[in-house]
């Protein structure tokens, strides 16, 4: 991604689409502490979503490799399984740097100092 020019500190071009929604950036928080990975009831409980919502969250998250999922059995009952991928990780860490520098850039401008473009993180580009 190309650097942030210092003309448009505040366009925040690292804040992820696929992370900034509400609903998906409460899957992927909840995943990010857990290695082994949730349950979809599990995350449907922590994220207060609705089968139908959280399954469709999933596919976005999917689709972008950020998430995996694996269908199998507890017992006789089946069970999906949701766990963080290694890319997910990785620019779930970006992304969070991201947005950090985004909140750091509101305090200043909301006591009234100049924003530091210098400070915002550099980004690589989302590969396709």
């Amino acid at each position: 991604m190309p650097e942030i020019a210092a003309e448009t500190p505040f366009a925040f071009s690292g804040l992820d689409r696929i992370f900034h929604e509400r609903a998906r950036l409460g899957i992927v928080t909840s995943l990010a502490g857990q290695p082994d990975g949730l349950s979809f009831a599990q995350l449907k409980q922590l994220c207060g979503l609705t089968d139908g919502n959280l399954n469709r969250h999933l596919t976005v998250l999917e689709e972008a490799r950020y998430v995996t999922i694996e269908k199998g059995f507890d017992g006789k009952r089946p069970q999906t399984r949701c766990r963080l991928s290694e890319l997910g990780r990785g620019d779930f860490g970006q992304y969070l740097a991201a947005l950090e520098s985004a909140l750091r850039h509101a305090t200043r401008a909301a006591e009234g100092k100049q924003a530091v473009s210098d400070s915002a993180p550099r980004l690589r580009e989302r590969p396709a």
